[in-house]
């Protein structure tokens, strides 16, 4: 079968495009590597919640379902996406990683590796988080210690007897060394202790009600103002990041620069104590998998609101697609509606 387009990714930037497709009676299917809908969301730590409340997560079509001021937990998250799926019958293949795309004779051929997928259009719907990161020395340090990126830490019950040491100061680490500094075993934090914060509320109303009160969730990445904060460091949300370092059982030591063994080497000095390290680092994008792909300088496909290079081939899903609302559960809808309406008065790339 050749399909009109094929949606990689069912997270909520897939499920925007899905259901924008289903509107114009396209011939489509959404491919996903996981075995259930919503796992992007239930392999994160067992504690992690929303930062944006339920007035401003609603995907086109069906409200989350949950009372206003309600921040969701990642099983609500995913549970929604299943709903979702199951309302609006998205056509969903699941435990399909396509490991290569190229075109052929004008259409695009999808790798997997039970079977291939034939195309007109491809919506690439992946996210930005694809490689979990970790400097390349924490190959020198002993087996003794317990290592896990923040993409396999689940919660506190996975560490061995000892103490424990969080690295990375956004938003993923400092959720993390709340958590496990609450355990009350010595807790050394590697980052900085300087970082922008913001409050989930400001004079009784959530802060993104003020983000969409103040237009700043509508700042184009192509405006000076949306070019100016894509470029900033982004605060952390709705953590209390002076509280948590202010803990007597929480150590700051500054960047990590090196390791020995069972030594780790920070800028404040050489930690010989630790059982358990997370690495709360990010991520680095992959779209090597792509044949013929043009990339910017950070690794990012080139493409503008979306739309590719390369005909045929779109984006949604990136940080700062087009806003900052687009990295958003509730934002993504407006991303795949621009691309909608795009793709709809472009009738050639349908298929008849």
């Amino acid at each position: 079968m050749v399909y009109d387009f094929i949606v990689v990714g069912a997270a909520q930037a897939g499920l925007s495009m899905a259901y924008e497709l289903k509107q114009m009676n396209a011939n489509y299917i959404v491919l996903d590597k996981e075995d259930e809908i919503g796992a992007s969301w239930l392999n994160r730590w067992d504690s992690l919640k929303l930062f944006t409340p339920t007035e401003f997560n609603h995907l086109q079509g069906l409200d989350f379902p949950a009372p206003k001021g309600h921040y969701p937990n990642k099983y609500e998250v995913a549970n929604y996406f299943k709903t979702y799926v199951d309302t609006f019958e998205i056509p969903v293949q699941l435990n399909t990683l396509i490991t290569n795309i190229y075109k052929n004779d004008g259409l695009f051929v999808l790798e997997s590796e039970d079977e291939n997928f034939v195309c007109h259009n491809v919506i690439l719907a992946t996210g930005p988080f694809h490689i979990p990161y970790t400097p390349p020395f924490y190959k020198k340090i002993s087996p003794n210690i317990k290592q896990w990126h923040s993409n396999y830490y689940k919660n506190p019950d996975q560490l061995q007897d000892g103490d424990c040491m969080v690295v990375g100061a956004g938003d993923s680490g400092f959720q993390i060394l709340d958590e496990i500094s609450q355990t009350g075993r010595k807790t050394y934090f590697s980052g900085q202790t300087k970082v922008k914060t913001l409050p989930q509320e400001i004079l009784g109303k959530t802060l993104w009600w003020w983000f969409c009160k103040t237009g700043y969730l509508s700042i184009h990445k192509y405006h000076w103002l949306g070019k100016f904060i894509s470029k900033s460091k982004q605060p952390v949300i709705g953590v209390d990041v002076k509280g948590i370092l202010n803990r007597k059982n929480v150590i700051a030591v500054g960047k990590t620069i090196d390791a020995e063994n069972e030594t780790i080497i920070t800028e404040n000095q050489s930690i010989k104590d630790i059982k358990n390290i997370i690495w709360a680092t990010g991520y680095r994008p992959n779209f090597s998998w792509i044949v013929g792909i043009e990339l910017d300088k950070e690794g990012y496909p080139v493409h503008r609101r979306g739309v590719s290079n390369s005909k045929g081939l779109y984006f949604i899903g990136l940080p700062w697609l087009h806003t900052r609302g687009s990295a958003t559960l509730g934002g993504i809808k407006k991303d795949a509606k621009y691309l909608a309406n795009h793709i709809s008065t472009i009738s050639e790339l349908v298929a008849d």
